[in-house]
């Protein structure tokens, strides 16, 4: 009896920890249902205007705009090589724009990250690489499908206001502010993809060096497949800003 008597705050302490992990995060490291609402990835168009100077647009977003701002967040958002358990808490972060004077990319980190992660085995870094890359082809089609939408339907937007009535200045600086922040959206994800090929081959080159692998042949095809579609995308957004990106390594 006295050892159930020590035992329970234990017990009520792992539990208590317990639930409150289940309360932080949703499993894996997703974002839990409750967490999300429909306009949650709305600050990556307020990121885009705000990092070039541009006052962002009051209009709600369509329903094709929403899209293509969830459609880029995962192809915006550092790629990961972690385990499960490290995002147990959750991870989502806003991240800053490229066009941000302080934003540095290092393509060096993600394959750091991945050959520095302890008890994991080559030919698992190998697997995660090809996932990583993997996820990319995989979401590449369907944002520039939702792209190519809201690009044809800014184009529209603006012809139309040219033989519109009593279109105030405040509407139309709205409506030029959207279509620019759209443009911006578009040619974020385009600079990050092409910092995602970067970055893997750079973590490709690092993994065959330490340890060669048949498996080596597969992500190199990909990577080249991924490379292939972000140089020659579907859709290219009117330029709306030219700035060099610093880089390193």
């Amino acid at each position: 009896m006295v050892r159930v008597r020590r035992a329970a705050p234990a017990v009520a302490l792992i539990l208590s920890s317990s639930l409150l992990c289940a309360c932080s995060g949703g499993d894996f490291g997703r974002t839990r249902a409750d967490m999300r609402n429909d306009d949650m990835h709305k600050w990556i168009g307020a990121e885009a205007t705000a990092s070039v100077g541009v006052a962002p647009s009051q209009f709600q977003l369509t329903d094709s705009e929403r899209q293509l701002r969830d459609l880029a967040y995962p192809l915006i958002e550092p790629p990961h090589s972690r385990p499960a358990w490290k995002a147990v808490f959750g991870d989502y972060q806003p991240s800053a724009s490229p066009w941000r004077q302080k934003v540095v990319f290092d393509r060096t980190a993600y394959g750091r990250a991945l050959i520095d992660e302890p008890h994991r085995s080559h030919a698992s870094r190998y697997a995660q690489l090809t996932d990583d890359v993997r996820d990319d082809l995989t979401r590449f089609e369907p944002f520039f499908a939702s792209a190519i939408r809201v690009i044809d339907l800014d184009r529209k937007r603006d012809a139309s206001m040219k033989y519109m009535t009593e279109l105030s200045p405040r509407e139309k600086a709205d409506a030029v502010a959207r279509m620019q922040e759209n443009s911006l959206i578009v040619q974020w994800v385009q600079i990050c993809l092409e910092q995602r090929v970067s970055s893997y081959r750079w973590a490709l080159e690092r993994l065959v060096l330490q340890a060669p692998d048949g498996m080596a042949a597969e992500a190199d095809r990909l990577i080249s497949e991924l490379a292939a579609q972000t140089a020659n995308p579907p859709v290219a957004a009117r330029p709306y800003i030219q700035r060099p990106l610093t880089t390193r390594g």
